[in-house]
């Protein structure tokens, strides 16, 4: 792939800078789920909660975080034409997003996203957001494989540390897309990243029902405002 020009002979990416505006990443993120609904919020305002939604023993801050979810959530489902709705948090901490809605919630410090579909048409969606900083050193090696690391110190070196970031969203993204349909927990080692201009492919390296070895997950990438976004898809097959 061509290193993104973001971090072309960049030192460090993307260092802490103002509040970032959360309009252009949402439009990024409907441009490259073409066909999906887009809605955004701020995580450091709180917002109201419909009943079902609590989060028990949540600190201020991470309750904020929750309800700007919620509310970017059920602002895209509007645009889907759908009424409001609760989305509950299941025994395995994901959001329950009502019947025949296929759906992704993201945040970071100052931008939450929330991306939505119908189900008919999408198997599952994911939608991950990051600071545009480089990704620690010390987690490499739980989160990329050999094979990738090998591909990683080949690139310019002032460029690693932002694609190894980009690496991890991306298999957030994929993770979060495929939890749909597997509901099955694994490590960041089950899938297996390759990442082209704009895009990237995460392949399972083993059987998870239902996906088998060799299956993959396409997704799509970009970075503005601060931030590396990703997106990842799964499309109902026609008929």
């Amino acid at each position: 792939m061509r290193v993104p020009k973001r971090w072309r002979g960049a030192g460090r990416c993307g260092a802490r800078g103002p509040m970032p505006d959360a309009a252009p990443l949402g439009q990024l993120a409907r441009g490259l789920l073409a066909g999906v609904a887009v809605a955004w919020a701020d995580p450091q305002q709180a917002y109201p909660l419909l009943a079902g939604e609590a989060l028990p023993g949540a600190v201020p801050k991470r309750l904020r975080a929750f309800s700007a979810g919620r509310h970017a959530a059920r602002a895209a489902m509007a645009q889907l034409g759908l009424g409001l709705a609760a989305l509950p948090v299941g025994d395995d901490r994901a959001p329950v997003w009502p019947e025949g809605v296929a759906g992704s919630i993201t945040h970071s410090d100052t931008v939450c996203l929330a991306a939505a579909g119908h189900s008919a048409d999408w198997a599952g969606l994911g939608l991950d957001v990051e600071e545009d900083s480089p990704l620690d050193r010390e987690l490499w090696d739980t989160v990329l494989l050999p094979e990738e690391q090998i591909w990683l110190a080949r690139q310019p070196e002032a460029a690693r540390g932002g694609l190894a970031k980009l690496m991890f969203s991306a298999k957030e993204a994929a993770y979060k897309a495929q939890y749909a349909r597997s509901r099955t927990l694994f490590g960041f080692d089950t899938l297996a990243l390759t990442l082209g201009d704009g895009v990237f492919s995460a392949r399972f390296r083993q059987a998870v029902a239902p996906f088998a070895a060799g299956d993959a997950v396409p997704g799509r990438f970009a970075m503005a405002e601060g931030h590396v976004l990703t997106v990842a898809y799964l499309r109902r097959a026609p008929g």
